[in-house]
């Protein structure tokens, strides 16, 4: 039997897979550090709160510097 995949930091593999940035509809990374998830064509970073993803963009961080 395959072992599950390893979480990336908290984010099941599989949510990360299907989520989308609310704004464009862009792909989204996990920064572990900040405990966000970053929509670098958006330039917005949604907060996870108790590990719940925020998907509003009402609660997002706009990112200073978009690389």
């Amino acid at each position: 039997m395959s072992q599950p995949e390893p979480r990336r930091g908290g984010v099941d593999p599989k949510l990360l897979e299907i989520l989308v940035c609310p704004a464009c509809h862009g792909p989204l990374e996990y920064d572990s550090a900040a405990g966000e998830l970053i929509s670098r064509k958006a330039g917005l970073a949604y907060p996870i709160r108790d590990g719940i993803p925020i998907m509003l963009v009402s609660e997002a961080r706009v990112l200073k510097d978009v690389p």
